[in-house]
């Protein structure tokens, strides 16, 4: 990996011929889970994921506990790099990690497009039958429905306050072109 300050560039993969694939994630699902735990993916997103399909995913709690996060194996192997830097010696990192990789599981989708969510994991997000799949850039999260609906629900001053705190230096520092 090319490492600068805390980024890690994937295109270093390429120079040692590591195969990756990576995917954003653009679009929302709603969907229902069986009593199993059991999710059939939209045909959408099963196309989108057909590079990543073979390699497999993670899945796990997300750090607000509120859902559940779906890696593409690839994504998952990045942060991973990241995470086998941190000093174990040190015990706020060795909490982080112990929390951080709780739950964790290797999971497959299907031949019929299933995603089969783990029973402590179905429990942690309080999923009882209708989901949400939300994107996340390069991962997904997977929420219960109502908590999803409760996450996302702001007046939308809120919302535009909070988007210009958060994207209002971006592309500041650019230089003008006009």
């Amino acid at each position: 990996m090319v490492k600068c300050g805390n980024n890690i560039y994937i295109f270093e993969l390429l120079i040692r011929n590591q195969p990756f694939n990576v995917i954003d994630f653009d679009s929302q699902y709603d969907c229902k889970a069986d009593a199993k735990g059991r999710v059939m993916l939209p045909v959408a997103l099963k196309n989108k994921l057909l590079p990543v399909l073979k390699d497999g995913f993670v899945i796990k709690r997300a750090i607000n506990g509120a859902c559940l996060e779906l890696w593409p194996m690839a994504e998952w192997k990045v942060e991973m790099t990241k995470i086998k830097e941190l000093n174990r010696f040190v015990k706020k990192n060795n909490d982080f990690i112990r929390i951080f990789l709780s739950g964790v599981k290797e999971i497959e989708i299907d031949s019929t497009g299933r995603l089969l969510i783990p029973r402590n994991l179905v429990a942690v997000a309080g999923i009882k039958k209708e989901i949400t799949l939300s994107p996340a850039i390069n991962i997904m999260e997977i929420w219960a429905k109502e908590r999803y609906e409760e996450a996302v629900s702001m007046p939308d001053d809120e919302f535009e306050a909070l988007a210009e705190d958060v994207m209002g230096d971006i592309g500041k520092d650019a230089p003008d072109v006009s």
